[in-house]
């Protein structure tokens, strides 16, 4: 399998001065619309896997939290497909092919892969320079299927060979532990936030399959972010980039170069709870692999994805020792394409998420929205 959990990140998210229903409600929004992190999909780098899902962030991303702690659960599910270049990748990767000899391929890859992730976060109430930290973690459990079918060619001139593979395997079990830190501001219509991710490498891993759940290496990732948001008028655009660095995955000697990544979202509130719009993305690996695990050469990736989303905020009312709390249900897709060196197809997200409702302003006080 091809993908690995990387967090999708739908935090809970708050604004300031918006109508008092919105307040109570777009919270919520915030947490499943900043969809983006660390759920799924590694296509890119060792095999055309990554660790960065494109996707994990998306609406209100940048926006601070209402303090306190909150769950977000998503299922996440990806199609995708791979040709020569991928599958003889894979290959090199798992074993099955001799690096001495001049190889070339006539392949495809398909991947399945259906994942289950559940990001527990704390808001401090104290900020810290001025802005607010959001602490937490992902981790998902699910399963996948990964399947490599064609021909490969060796030669040793004057004498050649053509073999005919056909790979199907599948992993079921945990992923990698993804923790998390962010840490966001907010001025008028402008928020902004800085965030920092890292990848333990807990998750079900064998680096002579073709199916996994966990890349099999460590990973630091950290970025900006930028959420405009009128509360007045309900239009949002929000824009995270960063750059991932990868540890060597020393059961292959390979490592993987350094990634960007840029997720996008445009929304538009269209009533107090219903919230439809645009999200995309833009995945670039800017550096080459390296090691000595390495048979493929650089093998910079990348690839360009967008689709709709639609969102729905609603009250949970008081829970036992939480105090008042709010939900938010969030639909999205992509469709890619422009794919290198990656497999591509499409990918769903489907997110529940609960957190502190924004507290209730006095009447004479004009009314706060806070995520």
């Amino acid at each position: 399998m091809r993908y690995v959990l990387r967090a999708a990140l739908l935090l809970p998210h708050d604004c300031r001065r918006i109508e008092r229903k919105l307040a109570h409600y777009i919270v919520a929004a915030a947490i499943a619309s900043a969809s983006g992190w660390m759920p799924g999909t590694a296509r890119a780098d060792e095999g055309g896997v990554s660790f960065w899902i494109p996707g994990f962030f998306g609406s209100l991303a940048a926006v601070p939290s209402q303090p306190g702690f909150a769950l977000q659960t998503f299922a996440y599910n990806t199609n995708v497909n791979a040709g020569a270049d991928v599958a003889r990748a894979r290959e090199f990767q798992i074993g099955r092919l001799d690096p001495t000899l001049t190889l070339t391929a006539a392949a495809r890859l398909h991947d399945d892969t259906g994942l289950e992730f559940f990001i527990p976060t704390y808001t401090f109430k104290t900020p810290v320079l001025g802005g607010f930290i959001t602490t937490g973690a992902v981790v998902g459990v699910g399963a996948g299927h990964t399947s490599l079918n064609g021909t490969v060619t060796a030669s040793i001139p004057p004498f050649s060979v053509t073999r005919t593979d056909s790979l199907g395997v599948s992993a079921a079990g945990n992923t990698d532990l993804i923790p998390l830190l962010l840490w966001k501001w907010h001025s008028g219509v402008n928020n902004f936030m800085l965030y920092g991710a890292g990848d333990i490498p807990v998750g079900v891993y064998d680096s002579t399959s073709l199916a996994n759940l966990g890349i099999g290496h460590g990973a630091a990732d950290s970025g900006f972010g930028y959420t405009y948001f009128d509360e007045k008028k309900g239009h949002e655009f929000s824009a995270v980039a960063g750059f991932t660095y990868n540890l060597i995955n020393t059961s292959t000697n390979y490592q993987n170069g350094v990634d960007f990544h840029l997720d996008w979202s445009a929304s538009q509130f269209v009533t107090k709870q219903w919230q439809v719009g645009l999200v995309g993305y833009l995945y670039n690996q800017v550096t080459g692999d390296s090691g000595s695990g390495d048979h493929v050469g650089s093998f910079e990736s990348r690839v360009v994805g967008i689709g709709p989303q639609v969102g729905y905020l609603f009250p949970l009312g008081k829970l036992d020792g939480l105090g008042e709390m709010q939900g938010y249900l969030n639909l999205k897709a992509y469709g890619e394409f422009d794919a290198q060196n990656r497999a591509s197809g499409y990918n769903v997200w489907l997110t529940f998420s609960f957190s502190p409702a924004a507290p209730t302003p006095p009447s004479s006080a004009r009314p706060m929205y806070t995520k």
